[in-house]
């Protein structure tokens, strides 16, 4: 059956790939529909063939990195995808913009796409699925062996709150402020199949749950299964899903560095373990959504109940000490940055939407 994977996928450790979600934007700055040109009515840059697609709205264009060996090549590979997506649309009276939620997106003016998949998604899912005007950054991590990449996906679930605190960068909704640090992420979770996935006993375990819900009609096919990390049974990679779009390249670059560093020495105590699967996790998934919530509110002023589930912990101290941890150095400048949502929301004070839309053009 096509639309489920296989354990067969899951045959190399440490590759990386980058999936970036954009904006198409007009003079202004303001999303408009574009992807019929980008994607179907012209050729795209060598780099971008068969690596550019759009998504439900057609304001919304996705990129993807060819396959990496690793880290060595990411920030090349990026640059060089990056460019070829801004000259590609600018060619065409585009340009791209990035974050989580674009400030001046309105749903309900903005035109969804006429794929068959999407169409199929918007009857089955409604609202929920006709507002979702979301950007994210993925970062795809090869796995050799389909066990270990469901081991590792359940173990990075305490780590991706403090990705998303680290990444916030949607404060506004349809033009309001909402109070939140990534607005992205609480819109998003309106659809099904999205969040905190729980802990899965084994890769049969998770194919089980893919399989039972594409043969109930639940989802199209796997890539329907949103959560914010999974064993991607398709790519044989772990994904994780959960960080807002970003405009500049060093902060997704970090972001990966991050990701990969977490997968590669997950995998390794997966190895090193004489019984792995003896001992699933320490976190109720409501612990981790509680994390989760803490960092879609206040970002990086956000604190986290600790890995030892007794305490709490501030984010820069967390940060402090995967960098210890994992010899990355990445996710500390991005948390000496300034973020997203801030700079937005400074943006707009000073010089109103207008400068908070230039801002966020690559």
């Amino acid at each position: 059956m096509e639309e489920l994977g296989s354990a067969d996928a899951f045959d190399r450790m440490g590759t990386l790939g980058i999936e970036e979600e954009f904006f198409v934007v007009d003079a202004e700055g303001r999303p408009t529909s574009g992807t019929d040109e980008l994607v179907y009515e012209s050729d795209p840059p060598e780099i971008l063939d068969g690596r550019l697609d759009h998504e439900l709205f057609k304001c919304v264009i996705e990129t993807q990195t060819p396959t990496l060996a690793g880290l060595d090549d990411a920030a090349e590979a990026l640059a060089e995808v990056r460019a070829a997506l801004v000259d590609h649309a600018e060619r065409h009276g585009f340009g791209i913009a990035a974050a989580g939620l674009h400030p001046a997106a309105h749903w309900r003016e903005l035109e969804h796409a006429d794929k068959e998949r999407y169409r199929a998604q918007l009857d089955r899912i409604q609202y929920p699925q006709h507002r979702n005007t979301t950007a994210g950054l993925h970062v795809h991590v090869g796995v050799d062996d389909a066990e270990k990449a469901t081991w590792v996906s359940n173990r990075l679930r305490w780590h991706l709150p403090l990705l998303l605190a680290l990444s916030v960068n949607s404060p506004y909704w349809n033009g309001f402020d909402t109070g939140l640090a990534s607005a992205r992420s609480v819109v998003f979770e309106n659809l099904p199949n999205t969040g905190m996935p729980t802990t899965f006993g084994s890769f049969e375990d998770y194919q089980r749950l893919e399989r039972l819900m594409v043969e109930t009609d639940s989802i199209s096919d796997r890539g329907e299964l949103w959560y914010d990390v999974r064993p991607h049974t398709g790519h044989g990679t772990v994904e994780v899903r959960t960080p807002d779009a970003q405009c500049e390249e060093w902060r997704v670059l970090a972001f990966a560095e991050y990701v990969r560093a977490l997968v590669v020495d997950y995998a390794e105590r997966y190895e090193d373990h004489p019984d792995p699967w003896s001992h699933l996790s320490d976190h109720r998934r409501e612990t981790l959504d509680e994390n989760k919530w803490r960092a879609t509110r206040w970002g990086r002023d956000a604190s986290f109940i600790d890995r030892d589930c007794e305490s709490t912990v501030s984010l820069a101290d967390a940060v402090d000490a995967e960098c210890d941890r994992l010899g990355v150095t990445g996710i500390r400048e991005v948390l000496d940055a300034e973020d997203g949502a801030t700079a937005q929301r400074r943006l707009r004070e000073s010089g109103g939407l207008d400068a908070v839309c230039g801002a966020l053009r690559l």
